[in-house]
């Protein structure tokens, strides 16, 4: 068993701490960034992460970070475009100590997430260690630095057709305006969890089945079913016939199985 590790936000984390900022006056302000505190910064989470867990050692820790190049942004050139703030000093200095002692994983136009999330799904049986709330898409083991949950293929597959319909702000994709996760919750339950709900909903708001499934390709962490390991490619989430998770209230008993399309 390995822990999993989303390492964007611990290693952004640490960094940005060991940044200072000099004025020198006029139009001069300069930031330096001490290494060694960064290191030492990121080395002292990993161990708090591998005590949570009891024995493990740092072979069994894979450590995941997000490619400049997102393959996101050709869904949508918009994608993220709000966060533009640079790397903290150092980040990718780290990175390159980390491979030392880490097995690193980093795969080009693909976030953290998603190299995690294929990971995981080609190799179960492991801890998924992230905060970010798209990982509860990804089934298994989730640490997110508060408790450890266990997530089912069918909670995953609804979690993600959550994303779809509530949209995320933070990522730059809006889903349906208006219907955050709480309301998104409360439509699956009385219509079902299934491809037809979200349409109907987007359609609701004079948007189409595109939009719909424009968001919901942004929405989905990839799983090994969903990258094209030969061409190192992500393949395009795309619902497959009457896709569903649970079926309308009044006929669960007709419940099909979730397909990881």
């Amino acid at each position: 068993m390995k822990l999993l590790i989303d390492c964007d936000y611990i290693v952004y984390k640490c960094c940005a701490a060991a940044e200072t900022e000099m004025d020198f006056g006029d139009d001069v302000i300069v930031v330096t960034s001490n290494f060694s505190d960064a290191m030492k910064c990121v080395k002292r989470d990993l161990a708090r992460i591998q005590t949570e867990f009891g024995s493990f050692f740092d072979e069994d820790l894979v450590l995941f970070f997000t490619s400049p190049n997102n393959f996101r942004k050709k869904i949508l050139p918009e994608y993220k475009g709000h966060r533009q703030r640079k790397k903290p000093c150092g980040f990718k200095r780290v990175i390159q100590e980390l491979k030392k002692t880490y097995k690193v994983i980093l795969k080009d136009t693909l976030e953290a997430d998603d190299a995690l999330g294929i990971y995981a799904t080609k190799y179960p049986g492991n801890i998924i260690v992230s905060p970010d709330k798209d990982m509860r898409q990804i089934p298994g083991k989730l640490y997110d630095f508060k408790e450890t949950v266990t997530i089912s293929p069918e909670e995953g597959a609804r979690w993600h057709l959550i994303q779809t319909m509530a949209g995320d702000n933070t990522d730059g994709y809006s889903g349906v305006p208006g219907i955050g996760v709480k309301k998104a919750e409360k439509i699956f339950n009385e219509k079902g969890y299934t491809w037809k709900a979200v349409v109907e909903t987007f359609e609701e708001k004079e948007m189409t089945e595109e939009d719909a499934l424009v968001n919901a390709r942004l929405a989905r962490i990839l799983t090994t079913t969903d990258y094209d390991h030969e061409k190192r490619e992500p393949i395009l989430w795309q619902p497959v016939g009457q896709y569903q998770v649970d079926p309308p209230s009044g006929s669960r008993n007709e419940r099909d199985t979730v397909s990881s399309a």
